[in-house]
């Protein structure tokens, strides 16, 4: 007789934190394979490839960083010729991050790389089960914001 399924609340968490640093290991090797040594390198980029330019604190609350870690990071993009950095249009007191066309070259080329290693995580599930898998967790999550008073 096949034992019975655990999907208490604490057996339920401790499954989807094995899973998260599992998928969380592939991606920073995957992040890795593509010459970023340090994780935030790569999201400073791959914001600025998907939301166009941004001011540097708009970049950190998108990643999670704080202001000394993006501003670091942000820092080594510009040595590297990937970003620079422009007054903003509308605001005087603001400074954009915009990619330079090396650096948008360089993160759209690693950011395909690196969304096909993550394809491969999720390559088991079919359409359903990944649309099953976005409601599910989206709900999840946002029940914890309420909790959390998020």
């Amino acid at each position: 007789m096949p034992k019975p399924l655990d999907t208490s609340a604490p057996h339920l968490w401790l499954i989807n934190r094995k899973a998260y640093r599992a998928i969380e290991k592939v991606d920073r090797q995957s992040i890795k394979d593509q010459g970023f040594d340090v994780f935030s390198d790569f999201a400073v980029l791959e914001v600025l490839l998907h939301k166009g330019p941004q001011p540097v604190n708009t970049i950190g609350r998108r990643v999670m960083l704080t202001s000394g870690s993006i501003t670091a990071a942000v820092d080594r993009a510009e040595k590297k010729g990937y970003v620079e950095r422009h007054p903003s249009p509308t605001d005087r007191r603001v400074v954009e991050v915009h990619l330079t066309p090396s650096g948008k070259e360089h993160i759209t080329s690693a950011y395909e790389k690196h969304a096909a290693a993550l394809e491969g995580i999720f390559s088991g599930l079919n359409e359903d089960e990944r649309t099953q898998f976005y409601h599910l967790i989206k709900k999840v999550g946002k029940r914890a914001a309420e909790l959390a008073g998020d």
